[in-house]
């Protein structure tokens, strides 16, 4: 569970957030970092895009970073 936008997320709810241009993925897991910080485990089916995740189904992201729609 973390929280996203000030709103507790669960597994299977959708976020946006920004790796390269804006995108979006479905909640799968949770993690957090060394430091504590909450990490989402977001999946795409289609394949996420830009350089940096470009073709990966699934990405780590801050859920700091992200934003509900």
């Amino acid at each position: 569970m973390a929280k996203v936008s000030g709103r507790v997320v669960k597994l299977g709810d959708v976020v946006s957030f920004k790796s390269d241009y804006e995108q979006c993925g479905q909640i799968v897991g949770f993690t957090t970092t060394m430091m504590g910080a909450d990490v989402l485990i977001l999946e795409n089916e289609d394949g996420f895009g830009g350089e940096y995740i470009g073709g990966e189904t699934r990405t780590q992201e801050l859920a700091s970073d992200c934003w509900i729609d």
